[in-house]
């Protein structure tokens, strides 16, 4: 029997620089926010210590949901489907003991994690959202994307950028088709959760992305939206559409190219500024305290406050899930 050698994961940045050629909405999103953000981040690897579980409440999460439609797309009725679901979810998570006196471990933990995807496909037992079933027989879950685009570092001529990414599904609701995008949280899921999404960064990259993968005319994004329960609190789902003109693609589209040329002009200057107007965005930028420091001591707060992730390990826009 012939073993399978993994090969490494290739860098996201070109070699010898921190010009960053592979981007994904992660990423960009770092950077458009505050470029003190991505180079703590993106370059650094810098990670709060909770960090970490939500990471891994959200992937298995959406690994939940691809197992689904995958025994789905096999076959399997709801009921047999979820039941493989589960047994699947129990092994991946078996060994994951998340610090629970911490309020991320409080919400995030093997137990909601289960309950969450059982109410989930309760939930959406009846779905108008049909999952599109791909030419070769597989459900469209979980697609990775990575294609160029006609521009790239001036530096550089030789190389294209790359956007990268995954689209959790991509379904028809009534004759329309929609990238669905999952989103788990403790917040109330209303009208002022909701309007993050529109402008967004990750929602105008994954219908252009649709777009271009599928090869279809792709509306926009449905946020799906899990409100994790605890104990008495039953989980809630609530889905948003988004939608993107193709105007408003070609105005991300032009503006990205500007994003990018400030990245490589930041990498090749070593030197990324702070954005203090984000400090106090989203709850508070994880790096505020720092970058609240003199900056000859921050290093010593990076090191005592946060875990600086080896370099493969740490976020890459080429990883495949």
């Amino acid at each position: 029997m012939m073993n399978v050698i993994a090969m490494p994961t290739p860098s996201c940045f070109l070699s010898g620089t921190f010009i960053q050629y592979a981007w994904d909405s992660t990423s960009l999103g770092y950077l458009k926010t505050c470029p003190r953000l991505y180079y703590y981040h993106m370059i650094c690897g810098y990670i709060s210590k909770d960090e970490s579980i939500h990471l891994r409440f959200g992937g298995e999460y959406h690994s939940a949901i691809q197992d689904f439609e995958n025994h789905r797309a096999n076959g399997l009725q709801h009921e047999d489907a979820l039941r493989e679901t589960i047994r699947s979810l129990l092994k991946r998570i078996k060994d994951w003991d998340p610090d629970t006196s911490t309020k991320a471990g409080t919400y995030k933990n093997p137990g909601t994690l289960v309950q969450l995807v059982v109410d989930y496909f309760d939930n959406y037992r009846e779905n108008a959202a049909k999952t599109i079933i791909l030419e070769n027989g597989r459900p469209a879950v979980e697609l990775s994307f990575r294609f160029a685009l006609d521009f790239g570092p001036t530096a550089h001529p030789e190389t294209q950028y790359l956007l990268c990414g995954h689209l959790d599904r991509v379904v028809t609701i009534n004759e329309n088709v929609f990238v669905i995008d999952h989103k788990t949280t403790i917040t109330t899921l209303g009208d002022y959760w909701f309007n993050q999404f529109a402008p967004n960064n990750q929602m105008t990259l994954y219908t252009f992305a649709g777009k271009v993968v599928m090869d279809m005319e792709v509306k926009g994004v449905v946020i799906e939206g899990a409100q994790i329960g605890l104990e008495k609190f039953t989980s809630r789902f609530v889905r948003g559409f988004t939608y993107r003109s193709d105007d408003l693609i070609d105005e991300w589209l032009n503006d990205l190219e500007y994003h990018l040329n400030a990245a490589e002009a930041f990498a090749e200057a070593g030197h990324w500024p702070m954005n203090d107007m984000s400090c106090d965005k989203y709850g508070g930028c994880r790096f505020r305290d720092v970058c609240s420091k003199n900056p000859s001591v921050r290093e010593h707060y990076l090191k005592s406050d946060f875990i600086q992730l080896p370099e493969d390990e740490r976020w890459n826009p080429l990883k495949s899930r």
